[in-house]
């Protein structure tokens, strides 16, 4: 049986900062430009933005979950050109570009609803059986 369930797959989600402090929790990463709104607001930025690691951890709930069911990562590469904010709606979107040798070979990105701006690229190699 084909364990590729679709083609193209995308999931739509608003981040929150409450989503930026749990993913601080859980890997140690709580650099106040994601947790700390008056610090933020003297950036740049101007606000509170997403974990770079958090919009990959969304990728790969997509690929591994919907686009290629039980799938394994073994190789990705990462791009984050722009910031995510805590109140963003986002999509994240998912095409299976080639198959072989029991691996799949997926383009992932993250997009701002509001602007189409990109938060993350990513293109991934996962094995679909061990």
């Amino acid at each position: 049986m084909d364990p590729v369930r679709n083609a193209d797959v995308a999931l739509r989600r608003r981040v929150t900062q409450a989503d930026f402090d749990r993913f601080a929790a859980l890997s140690g990463d709580d650099n106040p430009i994601h947790v700390d709104a008056a610090f933020a607001a003297r950036t740049r930025f101007g606000r509170t933005l997403a974990h770079g690691m958090m919009l990959y951890g969304f990728v790969g709930e997509l690929v591994c979950g919907e686009l290629v069911p039980g799938a394994v990562e073994k190789e990705a590469e990462l791009v984050f050109p722009g910031p995510v904010f805590a109140g963003d709606e986002i999509v994240v979107a998912a095409r299976i570009v080639a198959i072989a040798d029991g691996r799949v070979e997926v383009e992932a990105e993250v997009r701002r609803v509001a602007d189409g701006a990109l938060g993350c690229r990513a293109r991934s190699v996962v094995a679909v059986d061990g």
